[in-house]
């Protein structure tokens, strides 16, 4: 038996990372996965990776009203019904905050905040007809502390934090739990950019490194992390467990937000930064 026997869930942003892995570890924990994302290609490979029986993709721009009724379409569909909601999909940029376009603040407000606006808008009343559920939204680490650089990524994401404690007192009645997680520096291609190069940062990894540390989350020499290392060697100064998440730690906190193991949790916050959170250390 598995903890997600007999559930649909569709999750967004699913083609690679955090996403890709939720979707993995629901579908081998007895649950069937509705893809959503706008790489098309890796989002099937995923799904085809899964077999039919366990996984669909379908294109999903978070930002269109029309996509995601799209998807919770596929889910009936394919499924019978969908009860579980992973909104995931987002997007990161550097900048000072009087150098950020308002295009581009918008761009980021669009994918990340108008988007699981979006997400639980359409999935809710698919979710409470199919009895009952759960909505999992991925806020960050920045919409519990400040980072410089991330004015509209950190905005994004306390909005996130704020939606779901609302949509958890409106939807509690028609049975449905509504929480965030709040991941910390996860090695993904969103935010390592030797990953990809699509990763959504503008700057090389030189200059994210160099921007940190000149904004006094390096060791203020304004080298940043070692250059002929990872990045997990510039977090591992500030994480005291030492290193980057992984996006199945991730993907673990979001099953167990999404089982009967947290039937009496909603409204709530979780963070999975390695003890980030915590303080700073001076040594």
């Amino acid at each position: 038996m598995g903890k997600l026997d007999g559930r649909v869930v569709v999750i967004s942003g699913a083609a690679r990372g955090q996403g890709a892995e939720e979707a993995r570890l629901f579908a081998a924990e007895g649950g069937k996965v509705v893809l959503g994302d706008v790489l098309d290609d890796e989002g099937e490979q995923v799904a085809a990776e899964l077999g039919a029986h366990r996984a669909r993709y379908v294109h999903l721009d978070v930002r269109e009203e029309a996509d995601w009724q799209s998807a919770a379409d596929l889910a009936e569909e394919a499924f019978g019904a969908v009860d579980g909601l992973i909104n995931n999909a987002g997007i990161l940029r550097f900048n000072a905050l009087t150098t950020t376009p308002v295009a581009e603040f918008r761009e980021v407000v669009d994918v990340n905040q108008t988007g699981c606006f979006l997400g639980m808008k359409t999935l809710a009343p698919r979710i409470e007809a199919a009895g009952g559920g759960t909505v999992v939204n991925t806020a960050s680490y920045a919409a519990m502390a400040g980072m410089a650089c991330l004015t509209a990524y950190a905005a994004t994401k306390a909005a996130i934090v704020g939606m779901t404690r609302v949509a958890s007192m409106e939807l509690a009645s028609r049975g449905i739990r509504v929480n965030a997680m709040c991941p910390g520096a996860i090695d993904t291609a969103m935010t390592n950019p030797a990953k990809a190069v699509d990763s959504g940062l503008r700057l090389d990894r030189d200059a994210v490194l160099d921007a940190d540390a000149d904004a006094g989350a390096g060791s203020g020499s304004g080298s940043g992390a070692d250059r002929d290392g990872s990045l997990d060697a510039f977090y591992a100064k500030l994480i005291p467990q030492g290193r980057m998440g992984r996006p199945e730690e991730v993907a673990r906190l979001a099953l167990f937000l999404s089982c009967a193991d947290s039937s009496y949790v909603t409204g709530q916050p979780f963070v999975v930064d390695g003890g980030w959170l915590a303080g700073v250390s001076v040594l």
